[in-house]
């Protein structure tokens, strides 16, 4: 790690991810590089392996600061509510992962390379914000539905957030993916990622 106050350390990271967040609306996982990551900072590309060794890491990096965003939007909907009906529960809690496209896109493409090649020192790191995440979504339930037992606040994070991994896929379709499904002859409609959501988390709470 270069030298420097702690300060500039957090901004040159934040602008690498950045970087590679705004690279990642138009380009592929496998076609963006650590050379194409730092010509889009302000310093060169040797300068970001002072910071991540790998491009899988700063794509970890990327992937736990969306789920730090949506851990704190979650909390501030506790924070911010003595009480709240399933449904309503339900309609916040489909409506926050909307505003998480990213996150939603790094879940269903290429978790396991990311975790494969970063180093274990950022890997822990990411999983605080992993588990963070699973934390808060028990907090809420135990806050909202004080009538849910354990087992059920159990059944539903380890259903819903494996549930996450297929949001993306199932919402966000290209044009050449609708043609194939419409050439062969499969009959299927393409929900939002909020209705797909608001479905599954309606599911989960009996509603």
């Amino acid at each position: 790690m270069p030298k420097g106050s702690e300060k500039l350390t957090n901004a040159r990271k934040d602008e690498i991810i950045n970087a590679c967040e705004k690279l990642y609306q138009t380009m592929n996982f496998k076609d963006i590089t650590i050379k194409e990551i730092g010509n889009a900072t302000s310093f060169t590309r040797t300068s970001v392996y002072n910071y991540f060794r790998t491009k899988e890491e700063i794509f970890l990096a990327l992937m736990q600061r969306e789920y730090e965003l949506w851990t704190g939007a979650l909390r501030t909907l506790r924070e911010g509510n003595d009480t709240m009906s399933r449904a309503d529960f339900a309609h916040e809690l489909a409506f926050s992962l909307t505003q998480r496209g990213t996150l939603l896109k790094l879940l269903s493409m290429n978790h396991y390379d990311m975790e494969e090649h970063s180093r274990m020192e950022r890997l822990v790191e990411f999983k605080v914000a992993y588990g963070n995440a699973l934390e808060e979504v028990r907090a809420c339930l135990e806050h909202f539905f004080p009538d849910m037992t354990a087992g059920d606040i159990h059944d539903f994070v380890y259903s819903f957030f494996p549930f996450m991994f297929g949001i993306y896929p199932y919402t966000s379709v290209t044009d050449k993916q609708r043609e194939a499904m419409e050439l062969a002859g499969v009959k299927y409609t393409f929900p939002t990622a909020y209705e797909i959501t608001l479905a599954e988390v309606k599911r989960l709470l009996g509603i």
